[in-house]
């Protein structure tokens, strides 16, 4: 029974070191933060998609690409068309409350929202991201 109760516990206890280690230290937490990725259609869209996840504070930081080219599959049909990237910084935490707002949002039917966890960064900058996107 003890043994199982650690298993099971082993994660939590492991996030709480991780959090007591980084305040006593100041060091960063690798995947604390994420980059999110959303294609929109035009620079407009992606502007005003830009715009909401910043007024919603779901987000410190969101970069607007160029338009780009892609290649995707549609409904059994190689598809061509472009697109402009949005690159979206946030915490870790925000990524499903970010993809629910921008699917609500978002004109696509099915809008690329795809998130990466930040290994390591400039401390001050990832610092920055946490004092801008407020907590749960």
């Amino acid at each position: 029974e003890v043994l199982t109760l650690l298993v099971l516990m082993y994660p939590l206890l492991r996030g709480l070191a991780l959090q007591l280690h980084s305040a006593l230290t100041g060091s960063y937490i690798p995947g604390t933060h994420s980059i999110a990725f959303v294609n929109c259609l035009n620079e407009q869209i992606a502007r005003d998609i830009a715009r909401a996840i910043m007024d919603k504070k779901l987000a410190a930081y969101v970069n607007i690409l160029p338009k780009s080219s892609a290649l995707y599959f549609w409904k059994g049909e190689l598809e061509e068309s472009t697109e402009i990237l949005l690159l979206v910084k946030t915490r870790t935490s925000k990524i499903g409350e970010l993809s629910n707002y921008v699917r609500s949002i978002h004109p696509f039917e099915t809008p690329e929202i795809i998130s990466l966890p930040i290994d390591q960064g400039n401390p001050l900058y990832l610092k920055w991201i946490e004092e801008n996107v407020p907590r749960d």
